[in-house]
């Protein structure tokens, strides 16, 4: 079966150091969509959401903008649950990696870990934008340059902890070829293995004096822990693990990643959990980038678009219909005004131009009281249990179409003046279908489809004063 009974979502948790961009945005619609289906078919659904705080570029940043740490974190973690909230997208669980019973956790599961822990020399490339270790592999196919931040690596020495990574590699490779733990979508799959072989063994601490703010490591008053344990093992702190017994949850069924940090998901995190004896998530979903106009969105380029200016434009209807429709759900898609502005124009042509005139003659025609029911097409199913979210949307706005088509070609109100009875058995039956539409319209534009509900249901259908979009 697609999913259990009780199961278990998760997002990828966003670093605090700035707002919310549209990868985020990407990883909650996403999750929400899933989450949205699952609850359709009669599932118990828990879904995760967080925030990272910990690292020196939070310590840093708090310290430019002359704040207190925790009080910059605090504000940050806020920023992103107000964000969340504004997509529609509701959550079960929220992590924050500050919070002490997570950092109490954390440290009971590295003292778990401790068979797979060593101390070594570290004398290599740093990436002070990623946090991030890289071979001299990386380093030299890079030019030295890091090209999501475009600064150069450092060169760094120091003693720190490392996760035998070694240990675990044959299980997880066996665990992915044979999708165990299933990797969506199957050339990323393919992509992490090639790379698999020669995953070394990661740094899983920094000396305090390079890192103050962060989880201290357990017997050891000079290192903190260092992104991996503190900020993987929220997707099951936040459940009460090792306090509490999570296999109610746990394995989750779906965990939802963006493709740059795929390879820490499917290597790292495997490895932290078979060493504490844990099963494998069900499934990784990688999600691509969004661009713009044709470019990866960069600060530096100046291209960054913000999410909240997008919500802004036309609501949050519009925005989850492109970006649920006309994006992508597993590679990279691309965002303009222009392809905004026609994807706006087209859901008022197709639905909100729909509801106006169809209700309009319903009154026309005194009807009214129409009961919803659910709508099967097989598939969709299969659209959904596969991740191909925006091809399933695809399939759903062709019925929104056929609809237009069809009223077009009954014309109900030539009929209303000849063949009054006949007019409004046409009505209900076209009413009726974008009424049992809705029903799968709701997993991705619920608050539209819930509007076009209360219109059709009422006890006199009448169109809205206002247009659902209002043309500009």
């Amino acid at each position: 079966m697609f999913f259990m009974k009780e199961t278990y979502i998760t997002t990828a948790i966003p670093y605090v150091n700035g707002n919310p961009h549209l990868g985020h945005a990407m990883d909650y619609l996403l999750a929400d969509v899933l989450r949205r289906y699952m609850l359709k078919q009669g599932a118990r659904v828990r879904l995760q959401a967080g925030t990272d705080e910990h690292g020196s570029k939070i310590f840093k940043k708090a310290a430019e903008q002359g704040m207190p740490v925790q009080e910059f974190v605090d504000r940050h973690a806020q920023n992103f649950q107000d964000f969340i909230h504004s997509l529609g997208v509701e959550y079960t669980d929220f992590v924050r990696t500050t919070d002490p019973d997570h950092e109490r956790r954390c440290q009971a599961i590295w003292t778990k870990l401790s068979d797979h822990i060593y101390k070594d020399n570290y004398e290599g490339w740093y990436c002070e934008g990623c946090e991030s270790f890289v071979t001299d592999k990386e380093y030299a196919d890079n030019n030295g340059i890091c090209p999501d931040h475009q600064k150069a690596y450092v060169k760094l020495s120091e003693e720190n902890y490392y996760l035998r990574i070694s240990d675990f590699k044959a299980q997880i490779r066996a665990a992915i070829e044979s999708d165990e733990l299933k990797i969506t979508p199957t050339f990323r799959k393919k992509e992490f293995l090639n790379l698999l072989a020669d995953m070394p063994d990661v740094s899983i601490s920094r000396p305090r004096e390079q890192v103050e703010w962060g989880v201290t490591v357990p017997g050891d008053e000079s290192q903190v822990m260092y992104v991996w344990i503190d900020a993987l093992a929220n997707y099951i702190t936040v459940l009460g693990y090792p306090d509490q017994d999570i296999s109610d949850a746990w394995p989750a069924h779906t965990q939802i990643v963006g493709k740059d940090i795929l390879r820490f998901h499917a290597g790292i995190w495997p490895a932290m959990l078979l060493g504490l004896g844990l099963p494998l998530p069900k499934n990784l979903l990688a999600h691509g980038f969004i661009t713009a106009n044709g470019e990866k969105m960069s600060k530096s380029i100046g291209n960054v678009v913000d999410p909240a200016e997008i919500l802004a434009k036309h609501g949050l209807a519009p925005f989850r219909y492109y970006f649920l429709r006309h994006a992508s759900t597993t590679e990279d898609s691309d965002f303009s005004w222009d392809k905004y502005e026609a994807s706006y124009n087209e859901l008022a042509n197709d639905l909100g131009n729909l509801v106006q005139r169809l209700a309009t003659l319903c009154r026309k025609n005194a009807l009214g009281g129409l009961q919803p029911a659910s709508l099967e097409l097989p598939e969709f199913d299969e659209y959904m249990q596969k991740y191909e979210f925006n091809k399933a949307f695809d399939l759903l706005w062709v019925e929104v179409q056929s609809l237009n088509k069809d009223i077009d070609e009954q014309k109900p109100w030539a009929l209303a003046k000849s063949e009054p009875s006949q007019a409004k058995q046409v009505l209900a039956s076209l009413s009726q279908r974008l009424l049992n539409l809705c029903d799968l319209l709701a997993i991705f534009i619920p608050d539209t489809a819930a509007q076009i509900q209360d219109i059709f249901t009422a006890a006199e259908i009448s169109a809205p004063a206002t247009p659902l979009f209002p043309k500009a």
